[in-house]
């Protein structure tokens, strides 16, 4: 389904290094749905220099800003080759990968990030909280899908931390980050323009605003009361934003297809969460009395 090697190794035996037998970060994370999230699709435009690069289930995008390229999302682990061999389908060397930003510290969309850094050396870009996670490869301790246990490849290579609203700036892009916690607290959606001549249009490619958690957790705790009032931030956040297309963290979330570029998609978004939190909590009362 992969490339056999990775861009580290084929240098390692371009220069006569020794060539490890396993690259340890590129080690497949097998879950019931890898199969699923890792289904090959093809490069794609979206519009003007915006493409998606990642996979049937997963979310990858890739920002040509005319002075490097930007990487959104890194998918699972063994992800990378596949990423890197899309990139280079759409005629990009990956060298020229300057930034590579992050939607969240989980496994999924972050499993791929310590691959690709080491392999283009960009620079990994995620919030404070999403960093801390990054750097360690593991839940943070009061993730709610702590008790999932496991971790990925942590990041070791230069970061750069952003705040919400920060920008930025690479050629002719510039790319807003928004602080849109609840999934996890350090979650970070991102938006930017993609011109076509005259006409240009809003993308935001938002982290995952699923509540979903490992058995045994609450929401309606004490604990799980910081990321309800997050996920209430996001669904703000979520319901100003202009927002041409949407890109979802994980294509199906988005409503349509690999993206959806139909009106009011990230209002639309922000609702499903809505009522899928909802959902939650009352079943989660329920359970208290019975």
């Amino acid at each position: 389904m992969f490339e056999a090697i990775s861009l580290f190794t084929w240098l390692a035996a371009a220069s006569g290094a020794p060539v490890p037998a396993v690259d340890p970060l590129t080690q497949p994370i097998t879950t019931s749905r890898s199969a699923e999230w890792l289904a090959p699709a093809a490069p794609e435009k979206i519009y003007g220099h915006s493409y998606l690069v990642g996979f049937g289930g997963l979310s990858v995008a890739l920002i040509d800003t005319g002075a490097g390229l930007v990487l959104v999302d890194g998918a699972l682990p063994q992800a990378a080759p596949a990423i890197l061999a899309n990139v280079r389908k759409l005629g990009f060397d990956p060298k020229d990968i300057k930034f590579i930003l992050s939607t969240e510290p989980h496994f999924d969309h972050a499993g791929g990030l310590a691959a690709l850094a080491r392999d283009t050396g960009a620079t990994v870009v995620a919030s404070a909280r999403g960093a801390e996670g990054l750097r360690s490869g593991r839940h943070a301790a009061d993730d709610p899908q702590l008790a999932y246990g496991g971790s990925w490849p942590a990041v070791t290579t230069p970061m750069r931390v952003m705040a919400d609203g920060e920008v930025l700036r690479l050629g002719k892009g510039a790319i807003t980050a928004h602080a849109t916690p609840g999934h996890t607290i350090g979650s970070m959606s991102w938006s930017w323009q993609a011109c076509e001549g005259k006409t240009c249009k809003a993308i935001v490619f938002a982290s995952s605003l699923n509540p979903v958690s490992a058995d045994g957790y609450r929401f309606s705790s004490a604990a799980g009361a910081p990321f309800v009032a997050g996920f209430a931030q996001s669904y703000r956040t979520m319901e100003a934003l202009r927002c041409d297309i949407l890109i979802s963290a994980h294509p199906d979330n988005a409503g349509e297809g690999r993206y959806n570029a139909r009106p009011g998609a990230c209002r639309a978004y922000a609702d499903r969460s809505r009522r899928a939190l909802a959902k939650r909590l009352t079943a989660e009362k329920a359970e208290v009395a019975k």
